[in-house]
């Protein structure tokens, strides 16, 4: 069964623009210094990039918290996976870095300004735009869980909107996508306008709760099930009895979809475990289903609504079309235009850490 879990929108408009983290920037200090003095502020340095030092600490601020959420969702990893991670996210977000660099600069020559004003808009507009909508101060507390303070997210955010705005000068007039465009691509891909039946449903999920073989070797995991689904049970009747759905989730399912009463949202088959799913397309809009067992533990499923499969008409689907097609575009004139900038820089790697030659950027 898929994770519950919030899918920030942080990017704005494009993933290449948005600043991951401030820039703290020192220029290169000309004076000589001694053999070991260079070597040692070489370890300190990224990259140098037309003679501004971008320090190793600013890779590591953005790398950091990243792989500390890797090393908790995924404690029983391999080493060698984990490193090879570790090793992929830092070309990546050092790439990116760069571009970042080089287009900030671009930014400071256009005196590009944005307001305080204009920051707070586009996180509220973030934060309301979440599957479950978040206030300003709830959207606060989700970053500080994610390792990101609030003042570097408005820094972020900041640079994002003044990159955007020096990249749409950029492609001005170079841009026009014709409602031929937009069928053209309606009738080359007519597989991705239709829509399978989905549900919604929301569930209680409870998990036996295993002691560890290493502190008791005689522990029966039978044991644990069996209280487990003793108080499934016991929970199924309550609703049988008429006790409120939505409650009896917050107050006793494990899923992290709990608070919001077990609410999944809508979902088409192939995104849970099949047994789940087998019930939740049976189940009648407000109908509640008896016990289902999978790997994860005993749920109840409640669907509360229903779509039947379809296709999107092109009239329906035509200003998607054209603003995804204009947005690819832009993304392609936006990777050209920094390739260029890339080939004049002067980008100098410290001796040991030059990136491979191509790098996946993410």
């Amino acid at each position: 069964m898929r994770s519950c879990s919030l899918n920030l929108k942080i990017l704005i408009c494009f993933a290449i623009f948005l600043a991951v983290a401030g820039l703290s920037c020192k220029e290169k200090d000309t004076d000589k210094s001694s053999a070991t003095t260079a070597d040692s502020n070489a370890d300190n340095i990224a990259v140098t990039i037309d003679g501004v030092d971008i320090p190793e600490s600013e890779i590591d601020r953005i790398v950091e918290p990243q792989l500390q959420r890797i090393a908790q969702q995924s404690a029983q990893l391999p080493s060698t996976f984990t490193e090879q991670y570790a090793k992929q996210l830092r070309e990546q977000v050092l790439e990116q870095t760069i571009r970042r660099h080089l287009l900030d600069e671009k930014v400071k020559e256009a005196n590009i300004v944005i307001t305080d004003e204009e920051v707070i808009s586009k996180i509220t507009e973030i934060a309301a735009a979440q599957r479950e909508p978040l206030s300003l101060e709830e959207f606060k507390k989700k970053m500080e869980e994610y390792g990101q303070s609030f003042d570097n997210v408005k820094a972020d955010v900041r640079g994002g909107l003044a990159r955007n705005q020096f990249m749409e000068a950029q492609w001005a007039g170079k841009i026009n996508v014709m409602e031929e465009d937009a069928r053209k691509y309606y009738d080359e891909n007519p597989r991705q306008f239709e829509k399978p039946e989905q549900v919604r449903a929301s569930h209680i999920l409870i998990k036996p709760e295993l002691t560890d073989p290493n502190v008791d070797p005689n522990a029966d995991p039978n044991e644990a099930k069996t209280k487990a689904r003793t108080k499934t049970e016991g929970l199924l009747k309550q609703l049988k009895d008429g006790a409120d759905f939505a409650e009896l989730a917050k107050s006793h399912s494990i899923c992290p979809m709990a608070p919001q009463g077990g609410d999944l949202g809508f979902f088409p088959r192939g995104h849970f475990d099949p047994a789940f799913e087998n019930v939740a397309f049976e189940l009648e809009i407000g109908q509640i289903s008896e016990i289902v067992e999978t790997e994860y533990g005993y749920h109840i499923i409640k669907v509360t609504d229903h779509k039947d499969a379809s296709t999107t008409s092109f009239e329906q689907a035509k200003d998607d079309i054209v603003k995804q097609l204009t947005q690819t575009k832009q993304s392609e004139l936006a990777e050209e235009y920094i390739e260029s900038l890339k080939a004049k820089a002067n980008i100098v790697f410290p001796p040991g850490k030059e990136p491979p030659t191509e790098v996946n950027n993410p």
